[in-house]
């Protein structure tokens, strides 16, 4: 509950009044009154049929279950989603944990083969569901991220005592600033000690500090190195008559070398280089995304006059605007949260062919494409040398072949081959 109330609050101050009772209005309803579903108790047979021959009539290896609250259809397609459409391409049937508030799934959905949306929250469905997956005899995995704040050590019990193994993802480091609470949740710590001192759960890591912190609480066992990446085809495809928003138009139209942001605005962001970029006079930053706290405006960026905050655009166009942008970058300060962090952005700006400039980021140092600046007067000087890149045959080659290199297809696969030798490993 404390949790819960830290939760509430960091909402309240990000988004103020009028966005907070909309909030928590339809959080009340999709947590609370959508846990009873008429529809399903009248309907009991027939949605344990569905979920039967579901399970009966896909073909797969494994069965997955995702329980970390996400979303699906949320505006940017991010690792959740891309790993479980890979999982589900290769072997996996996978059922995906929604939101209510996003995906507007009351029981449950197909999106595509192999790949279900459910609605955990509905207590009876939720039950059925187990009921019927518990009589299959292909291995079951709990996928769990390390961020979410909800899912108890008690609900994870309940399905490590059916037979499931643990998939856990550690995707960031433990903060109570990334989880928007003002201590760090118990729920995430209590699964990371759990995931910690069990050697037979799986661990993914995304980063190589992370990786440091698992293999130093219980070395080698069970752990895979799995970065983000980029679904390549997705940012190959464009439709010539997309138009821009009026904003970015008229931007477009300054015919200034435009620099381009996309992703969170918090505390971890450089507003103090941003600054020093605007006051350069030669280029237009345009940064897409969400404020994750106050910081962009406790710092007074929208005041500045050669930078925009156009707001978070859908994933499936926001490629269209990063693909107009001259330069794309970012500007993190380096912190314990950066140093961890391997930022999926990065891939997708290889993918779009587009000089890449940004701070000294751990996770970034061995790509060849990426510029960077260890301090700010370097960064400036980057910005000038990526600009002069922009037409650089060779350079957008070297973009491409990193790009390709981390295919989400290739980051699944280290996930997949980590379930195999645990499964070979069973059979001995």
């Amino acid at each position: 509950m404390k949790d819960k109330i830290s939760k509430l609050w960091y909402v309240l101050k990000k988004d103020g009044l009028i966005v907070f009772i909309k909030k928590s209005f339809a959080y009340i309803i999709a947590n609370y009154f959508d846990r009873f579903s008429f529809r399903v108790l009248l309907n009991k047979k027939k949605y344990r049929k569905n979920i039967e021959e579901i399970l009966r009539l896909s073909s797969y290896e494994r069965i997955i279950v995702w329980r970390s609250r996400f979303g699906y259809n949320v505006p940017l397609f991010q690792r959740p989603q891309h790993i479980a459409n890979s999982f589900a391409k290769n072997g996996c049937i996978v059922f995906y944990e929604v939101t209510s508030m996003t995906d507007r799934v009351k029981t449950i959905k197909k999106v595509k083969e192999n790949l279900f949306l459910v609605n955990f929250n509905n207590h009876l469905l939720n039950k059925i569901f187990m009921e019927e997956v518990n009589k299959r005899k292909e291995p079951k995995y709990l996928q769990l991220y390390s961020t979410d704040w909800r899912f108890t050590l008690d609900n994870m019990n309940s399905y490590l005592n059916k037979g499931y193994r643990l998939l856990y993802e550690y995707i960031d480091e433990l903060s109570a600033s990334i989880s928007g609470t003002k201590e760090l949740p118990k729920n995430i710590g209590d699964k990371f000690e759990f995931a910690m001192k069990h050697k037979d759960s799986l661990i993914v890591v995304t980063a190589s500090r992370l990786e440091e912190h698992v293999k130093m609480r219980r070395g080698n066992a069970n752990l895979v190195f799995s970065s983000n990446g980029v679904d390549y085809d997705f940012f190959q495809e464009f439709d010539i008559n997309f138009s821009f928003d009026e904003d970015f138009k008229s931007i477009m139209l300054a015919n200034k070398p435009i620099i381009g942001y996309y992703g969170a605005l918090a505390h971890w962001f450089d507003y103090d280089l941003l600054k020093k970029i605007n006051d350069s006079n030669k280029y237009t930053v345009v940064l897409f995304g969400v404020k994750y706290d106050s910081s962009f405006d406790d710092n007074n960026i929208g005041e500045l006059k050669n930078v925009y905050f156009l707001g978070q655009k859908d994933y499936k166009i926001l490629k269209y605007y990063a693909r107009e942008c001259d330069i794309l970058t970012i500007p993190f300060k380096i912190n314990e949260i950066t140093e961890s962090t391997s930022p999926l952005k990065i891939y997708e700006y290889m993918a779009l062919h587009k000089p890449i400039v940004i701070t000294d980021l751990r996770e970034c140092r061995e790509f060849e494409s990426v510029l960077i600046g260890k301090d700010h007067e370097e960064f400036l000087e980057k910005l000038d040398e990526a600009y002069s890149l922009k037409n650089d045959k060779k350079y957008i080659e070297l973009l491409d072949k990193e790009a390709r290199v981390n295919d989400w297809s290739v980051k699944a696969k280290a996930i997949l081959n980590l379930l195999k030798n645990a499964e070979e490993g069973d059979k001995k």
